[in-house]
């Protein structure tokens, strides 16, 4: 066959053409690889390569849309990153489109879209003249869509341009779901280290070392159910030698109920030293409270004042366990003054009530995680369990009394998992 045969001619022109797109598309992956592959910003690199597309297409919109696959809802998206070489208001991929993508995981073009029998029930934006599609796909797991909208030259997206968008998208499932992944573990070590010194700070909040007073013996703790929690006990130091004690428990758990928690402390402690009646202090802590936390979460909260001189416990109760008065000859019995939560609702009344302590008596007051933790066949720990302990070993000294209730409740849990923050505080007049 003569060099010159013109069958000849053209298909050495259409093989010389080929070379031409590969070496360009060989070109642009490489590029494309330089430029993203040492960055971890998913974002930044998703706008990159929807860029790159829209040069080497020649297109006017372009966008990537990452599929949430851990969502109820299959079809939301989780991240969106566009990009224009126009001046007009962004392309969103409608749900047919996506469904459609979900179902074949395959390129697609679409030169008339509003004309196309695959999508005749779907409405698209007017200014939409054509479509290219191509799967970002993981192990066949569909994470995202790269789409361009509108090639610039007539007739539309050529099956080169559509062979082209398929091997972008290839090379770059992987890299955008690499530096996702990268994000989300950031992501998750910052909240551990969050979390952590959340911690820390709570812990720094609640009292380390009771208070030392001559013929007392005090002993208090609080066991979080998550890393941080929303009960709360304390000792305020208040005027002629007298001690606030408080219990607490605020609406919620974790790291939301802890900074509640906070805010009730300081509120508490703002307020404690000046005032002399317990129900007047609780009536000043809930409206205050009432203004400062989020409507709907709430507090219940025992605050008493330790007399020694006298010794009497002074005290009002907003909607708290009733503690248990464990007497010297063994029995027990439950201070019963209550009134409403704190923090609901503003201009409430809290009843002060006096208890007299006797030698050998042990006061206990403790939040409902104690009495509520349940083993694996879901049985509480319950009340009567509770007063039983404290009748049989209340002549313990107060910190051993403490220990051995918190280990008779993680005894009856067993293998079950604390749901609910334990604290306990127990104030004991020690015998004559």
């Amino acid at each position: 066959m003569a060099a010159s045969d013109p069958a000849h001619l053209d298909a050495l022109e259409r093989e010389n053409e080929r070379l031409r797109r590969s070496v360009k598309e060989l070109s642009l992956l490489n590029d494309l690889a330089q430029e993203i592959g040492a960055s971890h910003d998913s974002v930044a690199i998703m706008q990159t390569i929807v860029r790159r597309a829209l040069k080497n297409i020649g297109a006017e919109q372009g966008v990537i849309t990452l599929i949430e696959t851990q969502q109820d809802d299959p079809t939301k998206t989780l991240v969106r990153s566009a990009s224009s070489s126009v001046q007009q208001e962004p392309f969103h991929l409608n749900d047919n489109l996506l469904g459609w993508m979900q179902l074949h995981k395959q390129p697609l073009r679409l030169n008339d879209p509003a004309q196309d029998e695959r999508f005749r029930n779907t409405r698209w934006n007017p200014a939409i003249r054509s479509v290219l599609c191509a799967p970002l796909l993981m192990r066949a797991r569909l994470v995202g869509v790269l789409v361009l909208y509108n090639k610039r030259a007539a007739p539309g997206f050529s099956g080169d341009d559509q062979r082209l968008l398929a091997i972008i998208a290839a090379q770059s499932a992987q890299i955008i779901e690499n530096a996702r992944l990268a994000e989300e573990e950031k992501a998750l070590h910052d909240m551990r280290e969050a979390i952590h010194l959340a911690q820390e700070i709570q812990t720094a909040l609640l009292p380390t070392v009771a208070p030392d007073i001559p013929g007392y013996a005090i002993a208090g703790t609080s066991r979080a159910a998550q890393m941080v929690g929303g009960d709360y006990f304390d000792y305020i130091p208040l005027d002629e030698g007298r001690l606030g004690l408080c219990v607490g428990d605020v609406s919620g758990k974790g790291l939301p109920a802890s900074l509640l928690m906070a805010n009730v402390q300081a509120t508490l402690r703002g307020q404690a030293p000046w005032s002399r009646d317990a129900g007047r202090c609780l009536e000043q802590v809930n409206d205050l409270l009432c203004q400062r936390i989020r409507k709907g979460t709430f507090v219940t909260l025992w605050y008493g004042m330790l007399d020694p001189a006298t010794h009497t416990v002074h005290y009002a109760n907003a909607g708290h366990n009733r503690p248990l008065l464990r007497r010297a000859d063994g029995s027990v019995e439950q201070l019963d003054t209550g009134n409403f939560v704190l923090g609901f609702l503003p201009d409430q009344t809290y009843q002060e009530t006096v208890c007299n302590l006797a030698p050998g008596d042990t006061l206990l007051i403790y939040s409902d995680g104690l009495t509520e933790a349940m083993n694996a066949h879901r049985e509480q720990f319950g009340e009567a369990r509770l007063e039983n302990l404290l009748q049989t070993h209340g002549d313990a000294p107060a910190t051993a009394l403490r220990d051995h209730l918190l280990e008779a409740v993680q005894h009856h849990a067993g293998s079950a998992p604390q749901t609910d923050d334990i604290t306990l505080l127990l104030v004991k007049r020690l015998a004559s």
